[in-house]
């Protein structure tokens, strides 16, 4: 594997390359450029799978960069690293599909905890495109799939022959219309399970009623995960009516909705692909809270709105977190759900925002707390779950569901704080055991672990059934007792060297613990030796 590192700072660059864990992770070979139009040469000439990158750099900055590799090299796994923690920086570097969210200095446990999360996720979809290709590979030759292939090709190109799409059912015409059929996950929960077959029985429905009315063809279009595509080249005013008619048929087989979006009209089939982008705008941007029976939309402008961000409620979210019981989220879930849905209005495009930056933001404490972070599902996929039959988003399950992950979480890091308190315990008993010839305070203990005197008593005393100063009475009468056996140091000598200044208060403890005085244990053990 190769790795990119992009920073108008030489140094900076050095730091990561130094830092970096790099054979661990199988990275061979390391790259850097110092702005934007290095960086996209190398990545041209290079293909790196993982890309580290400021966001400050002259030139072509670090925005650009990452929306350069959006659309180029869109395999690739990117890494912002900056020097300015700024929410503005972080919202484009999720935007534009970034892993994650670095600040320097870099510490170099979290750089390669990002980077090993960065590696893992590479190779998983490295893995899925492999098994994708092989799997188009197998199924080529099946007209249908061939089929789907081909018009997915038409969409995405301007220069296809007609001649080329005519044998694929595609009529010529003066105008064209696009429409979008929406398949999620419990569409094909449906059929159960079988994914095929959902789509051979959608197309089916869709390709009878456009064959009866000589209008248009569906395929699957193979570009995006769970979308069928329709091509109208004629009867364009009866549109709405048709798409009715296929919402009610596939709900009447299946017994589920798929929303359906139309596209704006074009003039030529080189625009197809425009028409499609406002269809999936439309669909993006419509109501997912609207409780309606027939999910339909064939208006050109519906209304956008602007979205919002979850980084903005970071410092209520942080401030939950540290109280650590649910009940503190409750005010923070009121109001971005009051927020996020207000007027009664929820986009899908709002929706899978709020879901991305939920990840980085999970992740990132998840991070902090030295947690394992789990490999996310596709955020499509994640919210799939929460649609009904009808198609309505089911709001108030979803944020119940959130409250779950987060008692989770902080279940989690009550378990980890406890062990962790547990091992600080032991790291004092070993404190009092190096300095047991001196008085060691409470206070002391306190101001050198960071934990409350009180604290420090009770899980003591918890931990080793014996209050503090006990245990070092106990300790420095062990140590006594191995310095008596040696003849030749005096009693007030061991004294000194236990703690006591005072050799009568030695003597009078020794025998409150031990039973005999220090001569009488001396003595004792010299007759016995």
């Amino acid at each position: 594997m190769k790795a990119l590192i992009v920073d108008d700072e030489k140094h900076v660059r050095e730091g990561i390359k130094i830092l970096g864990a790099w054979e661990e992770y199988g990275i061979g070979e390391i790259y850097e450029a110092g702005n934007g139009e290095e960086a996209i040469y190398l990545i041209q000439k290079y293909k790196p799978e993982i890309i580290f990158s400021d966001m400050k750099m002259p030139k072509m900055d670090g925005v650009l960069l990452l929306e350069w590799i959006k659309e180029n090299q869109p395999t690739s796994k990117t890494i912002v690293v900056t020097g300015y923690d700024d929410y503005h920086y972080m919202r484009k570097a999720i935007h534009f599909g970034s892993s994650d969210y670095l600040l320097k200095p870099v510490d170099p446990e979290i750089l390669n905890q990002t980077l090993e999360t960065a590696v893992k996720e590479w190779k998983k979809e490295a893995l899925d495109r492999e098994r994708k290709e092989n799997s188009s590979q197998l199924i080529n030759e099946m007209k249908p799939v061939y089929r789907d292939r081909k018009l997915t090709q038409l969409l995405n190109s301007d220069n296809l022959k007609e001649d080329l799409y005519e044998d694929f059912g595609i009529h010529p015409s003066h105008n064209y219309q696009v429409a979008l059929v929406r398949i999620n996950g419990k569409t094909i929960e449906a059929l159960q399970g079988d994914r095929d077959l959902a789509y051979f029985t959608i197309l089916n429905v869709i390709n009878e009623i456009m064959m009866e009315n000589e209008c248009g063809i569906g395929f699957r279009y193979l570009s995006n995960k769970g979308e069928v595509v329709i091509i109208f080249w004629n009867k364009f005013e009866q549109i709405g009516e048709l798409l009715k008619q296929i919402f009610k048929m596939l709900r009447g087989t299946m017994n589920i909705s798929c929303p359906i979006v139309l596209g704006r009209l074009v003039n030529k089939s080189s625009s197809l692909i425009d028409s499609y982008h406002q269809a999936k705008q439309i669909y993006l941007n419509s109501n997912i809270l609207d409780e309606i029976e027939i999910r339909v939309h064939v208006h050109q402008n519906l209304p956008s709105h602007a979205l919002r961000n979850l980084m903005d409620y970071s410092s209520s979210i942080e401030m939950a977190v540290q109280a650590g019981k649910i009940g503190a989220f409750d005010e923070v879930f009121h109001q971005i759900t009051t927020d996020f849905t207000e007027n009664h209005f929820l986009s899908l495009k709002q929706l899978l925002h709020f879901e991305n930056e939920y990840l980085v933001i999970s992740n990132r404490w998840f991070k902090h707390y030295n947690l394992p972070v789990r490999a996310a599902e596709e955020i499509e996929k994640r919210v799939d779950l929460f649609f009904d039959q009808n198609g309505t988003f089911k709001l108030e399950e979803y944020m119940q569901r959130k409250k779950r992950e987060i008692v989770i979480f902080l279940k989690k890091v009550k378990k980890s704080t406890l062990q962790k308190n547990s091992n600080i315990i032991y790291e004092i008993e070993k404190y009092l055991q190096a300095n047991f010839d001196r008085d060691v305070k409470l206070q002391e203990i306190s101001e050198h672990f960071y934990i409350s005197r009180e604290y420090i008593s009770r899980k003591f005393k918890q931990e080793f059934n014996v209050n503090m100063s006990d245990y070092i009475v106990k300790f420095r009468m062990n140590k006594a007792k191995s310095l008596l056996k040696n003849s030749q140091l005096k009693i007030y000598e061991i004294a000194n060297m236990i703690g006591y200044q005072d050799d009568k208060y030695f003597r009078k403890v020794f025998k409150k613990v031990e039973g005999i005085t220090p001569n009488e244990y001396r003595t004792e053990y010299i007759t016995v030796d």
